[in-house]
């Protein structure tokens, strides 16, 4: 069987770094592109970083992208004329932006998750049935705790599940986002979703869901320990998106969730 052909963008960024290790020990891929957002004079893995260009990404079957929204558009735009598949762990996107991925997965097949763990998407689907049974007499909120490096906040799991909150009570998310704090030891839960956000130290991942009628509280969470599970998933997401027509998927396609 030929190897999937990879190319990694943000070869320098901590998840880049972590998925050519992963893709290193996974004998179905071969690792044929690095590209960074400046020149690297020096090679990574054996291959020599590249900027985002056609030339660049023509010899990879999938390119997988965990950067900064600026430069998933760049790649998106590259994807598109040369027809590649696209597997995107970038966060931070605003609604008018997600919109543009929906436009741009209607050419190419696109895979687009806030987070590549099996945890976190199942926590995500648990929040939404959470959500629908409980109903509106129960206030929200959702904490999560990354690294000190991190730079968006709230961070993309966090408003993954708080989007598992507004599906369950049928309701547009974006109108359902309320406070979002940084570093708060404690914040309140309210009508609409509050969200608050620590960083420090070297944090993989830690993220909660709470919900509350004022007599009880329910609470949902996860705790990552090795960002490896990261870049796995998003392997694993590669692998699968090598036989998908275009369209927008998610991890929930993957693990046949409803």
């Amino acid at each position: 069987m030929n190897k999937i052909k990879l190319a990694v963008t943000g070869c320098l960024g901590r998840m880049g770094q972590q998925i050519i290790r992963s893709s290193k020990s996974d004998k179905k891929f071969k690792l044929v592109t690095l590209t960074e957002n400046r020149r690297i004079n020096k090679q990574i893995s054996g291959i020599s970083p590249e900027l985002n260009n056609e030339n660049a990404f023509k010899k990879a079957n999938v390119i997988i992208d965990f950067t900064v929204p600026k430069c998933t558009f760049q790649v998106l735009k590259i994807a598109l004329k040369l027809k590649k598949k696209v597997v995107i762990g970038t966060t931070g996107f605003t609604k008018k932006e997600e919109e543009l991925i929906k436009k741009y997965s209607r050419k190419i097949p696109i895979l687009k998750a806030g987070n590549m763990s099996l945890g976190i998407n199942l926590l995500m689907y648990l929040t939404e049935i959470a959500s629908s049974s409980l109903g509106n007499n129960f206030l929200s909120k959702v904490y999560e705790v990354h690294h000190k490096h991190k730079k968006d906040h709230p961070s993309g799991t966090a408003l993954m599940l708080g989007k598992g909150i507004a599906v369950g009570k049928k309701k547009d998310f974006y109108k359902m986002i309320g406070n979002k704090y940084f570093n708060k030891k404690t914040f309140p839960f309210g009508k609409k979703i509050n969200f608050n956000s620590i960083r420090r130290g070297e944090t993989v991942g830690e993220h909660e869901v709470k919900f509350s009628s004022g007599k009880e509280i329910i609470t949902l969470n996860h705790e990552a320990f090795d960002r490896a599970l990261y870049s796995e998933g998003a392997l694993t997401a590669a692998k699968w998106l090598m036989s998908k027509k275009p369209g927008l998927y998610s991890m929930r396609n993957i693990l046949n969730f409803k």
